[in-house]
This record gives C-alpha cells, sequence and structure tokens, in this order.
C-alpha cells in the first residue's frame, strides 16, 4: 500500500485523535468517512508511543496488529487505544501525559516467511533498516519493528536474537529447525514533537 506523506499524516492524526478520546473519555470515536479508499482496505498495522523525557525518546506503549486482518482506519483506532492503555508493560496512560508523548505509526506489509535451507541462512535474507521480524515457535510468538534494530544499533544476528526473545525463546533459538521466521516492511510516520509536525521516518 502507498501511502503519501500528507496521508501519513492524517493517519497519525486520526490515531492522536482516538487516543486523546479513549484517555479523557473512555470512549472509542468511530473510523471517519470519506477518506481515500486505501484506508478502508485491511491492513496490518502498529501504533507507538513515545514520552519524551531527559531529551530523548522513552517507549510508552506500542500495540498492532501484523496481519491485515482489519481496516487500516479501524486497525489504526484500535491500536492506538491498546497501545496507550492495554500494553501490559505499562500503566494506562494518563491524561497528563498526552502532552507530553509523541505518536508513530507503522503500516505493514503482509508477513513473508523467510525459507532457508539451513538456519545459518537467516542472516542474509534479512536487512536492518528495511524488515521487521516475526519469530514463532512452539512457545508462542515474537515481533520487532524495522525501526527498532537501527534504534538500538543491532547486526542482523542481534536483531534475530532479541526477537527470539520477545517470543519467549533463547537468543539463539533461531537456529533450531521447526521454528519459523517471517519478515515485513513498513512505513512509518511519528510526530516531531507533541501533537506536532508529523514526517515520514527514514530508517
Amino acid at each position: 500500500m502507498d501511502i503519501s506523506n500528507e496521508e501519513g499524516e492524517l493517519l497519525v492524526k486520526i490515531a492522536r485523535n482516538a487516543i486523546e478520546n479513549y484517555v479523557k473519555n473512555y470512549k472509542r470515536v468511530a473510523p471517519p468517512k470519506d477518506l481515500p479508499k486505501k484506508f478502508y482496505e485491511k491492513c496490518g498495522v502498529f501504533v507507538t508511543i513515545n514520552k519524551l523525557g531527559h531529551g530523548e525518546k522513552q517507549l510508552r506503549g506500542c500495540i498492532g496488529y501484523p496481519y491485515p486482518d482489519k481496516p487500516l482506519l479501524e486497525a489504526i483506532i484500535d491500536a492506538g487505544i491498546a497501545a496507550a492503555v492495554e500494553d501490559p508493560r505499562f500503566e494506562p496512560l494518563s491524561v497528563k501525559e498526552l502532552n507530553e508523548i509523541i505518536i508513530e505509526v507503522s503500516i505493514l506489509t503482509p508477513p513473508e516467511l523467510i525459507v532457508v535451507k539451513s538456519p545459518k541462512e537467516y542472516p542474509y535474507k534479512v536487512k536492518i533498516g528495511e524488515d521487521g521480524l516475526i519469530f514463532r515457535w512452539i512457545g508462542g510468538s515474537g515481533l520487532l519493528l524495522p525501526q527498532v534494530p537501527v534504534e538500538y544499533n543491532w547486526d542482523v544476528e542481534e536483531f534475530l536474537s532479541y526477537t527470539c526473545m520477545k517470543a519467549g525463546a533463547s537468543p539463539d533459538a533461531w537456529l533450531l529447525p521447526n521454528v519459523k521466521i517471517y519478515k515485513f516492511q513498513a512505513i512509518i510516520f511519528e510526530e516531531l514533537e507533541p501533537n506536532g509536525k508529523v514526517v515520514r521516518k527514514k530508517l
């Protein structure tokens, strides 16, 4: 799905509106109507909430849908609300924090299974700054967005290891047989400051 800068800005504003309305009123906003047709197509999406503190961003919540199971607008509204109040790593977002957070929206391509003859081939099939990863094993699954290894300056093997740990597996679980690793790409838009200008994020 191709998203213009103007459309990306609109999607971020929709996410913020959904978050603010729910945190203040405990009500889910209805998806807007009469927007571009692509906004009503099913698409994977994540909404990330970062909080500004001491000159740097700190994660405050991140929830999403890796598969195209919901229309884009609905997915953004639901993911935004969930990131604000349902991320088990954090307390629900408070009203006073709304002016301290930066909203980031990632629109995902459908995950693609990485096919290898040997697990040792995985590092050659993943590109930092381009691919996000999903690791699936008998114990569950874990996902990391494409921007994460860039932000932490990981190499490919570190990226694979942290994705395994996100799934509750050991860091070297990507070398085991009978696991599945998927990759996907994302178009990312974020606010430069709370409720401020929205830009396409370059990795």
